[in-house]
């Protein structure tokens, strides 16, 4: 519902932030990492979850887009809340999470609180491939940050045209791996279509 809130900082803590944008005030539930990260600035954005359950709504910020990313593929997994989702991200770096997750460490997930060895073996196993795919794809060696930004672009509008996640990312892919040059973000969209 709201992709992200930027205004002015007008109350920070560890667990929570009030944003002022334009005298409307959100309070932001938010992680260790992200709180490290405003802890200096007045005013900046969050990426934001909006989570619906039947006792209220929470809304949850991220100060990078790629922890808002992480968020979002550790609460798709069985067992694993909001709560439970922030007390990792507070506990460990989003790209550490990541990589434990791509290479099987369970013993770094497990080191969370509130994370058993089940839970920790079964974010491996449902989050493996899709963190995989993704990093692939999106830090494909020898590409510039610009690339990657019109890729994940290219990715979001191919999804919403109905393509899946997997068929998205091989034409991505397959159009960056072949060389064709590409002049803008249209140009990435129509070829990868032809390419499916």
């Amino acid at each position: 519902m709201y992709a992200y809130l930027e205004g002015k900082f007008t109350l920070k803590t560890p667990a929570y932030v009030y944003v002022d944008v334009n005298g409307v005030g959100f309070e932001v539930h938010i992680s260790l990492h992200t709180y490290s990260a405003i802890q200096s600035i007045d005013e900046g954005r969050l990426y934001t979850h909006l989570q619906i359950k039947e006792d209220g709504h929470v809304l949850f910020g991220f100060f990078e887009k790629e922890e808002k990313d992480i968020f979002l593929q550790l609460v798709s997994v069985s067992g694993v809340g909001a709560a439970t989702a922030r007390m990792m991200l507070s506990s460990i770096k989003p790209d550490e999470i990541s990589n434990a997750i791509i290479q099987g460490n369970v013993r770094l997930l497990e080191s969370v609180k509130g994370i058993g060895k089940k839970t920790a073996e079964r974010l491996v196993l449902e989050l493996k491939d899709k963190i995989g795919r993704h990093k692939s794809v999106n830090f494909l060696p020898g590409t510039s940050t610009a690339t990657n930004n019109l890729e994940q672009d290219a990715m979001t509008a191919l999804i919403s045209l109905g393509i899946s996640r997997n068929q998205a990312e091989q034409a991505i892919e397959k159009i960056i791996k072949s060389g064709i040059s590409i002049s803008n973000l249209e140009d990435l969209i129509k070829k990868s279509l032809k390419a499916i």
